[in-house]
């Protein structure tokens, strides 16, 4: 999540609007951001309860061990009608590149 925050202009440029989500509550996410990667300059909202409603209807919620309950990463571009434009899967150790975000975003914008 902070790779995003260097390219937030860029974002910009394709009126583009990050967000990050995940399952932990508002708490804990402030205390990550406080203790571990610094303070994100975009919403980073709490899909804690009902807990991983959102990755569930994502799609991405992790059901079974090792990591159930946790959300797997993943990328999505959502339309300025609501629709997922684009996703991505990754392996949770993985950080997804924001040229994938990019690519994704400028093939929308030619349509």
């Amino acid at each position: 999540m902070p790779a995003y925050r260097q390219d937030l202009e860029r974002f910009a440029g394709f009126d583009a609007q990050v967000v990050g989500i995940g399952v932990d509550s508002v708490f804990c996410s402030i205390a990550w951001q406080k203790y571990e990667i610094g303070m994100l300059n975009y919403p980073l909202a709490s899909d804690f309860w009902p807990h991983g409603d959102v990755a569930r209807k994502y799609g991405v919620l992790r059901a079974a061990e090792p990591l159930a309950g946790l959300s797997n990463r993943a990328i999505f571009v959502v339309d300025k009608q609501g629709r997922i434009a684009f996703s991505k899967l990754y392996q949770i150790s993985d950080v997804p590149p924001n040229e994938d975000l990019f690519e994704a975003l400028g093939k929308l914008e030619r349509g």
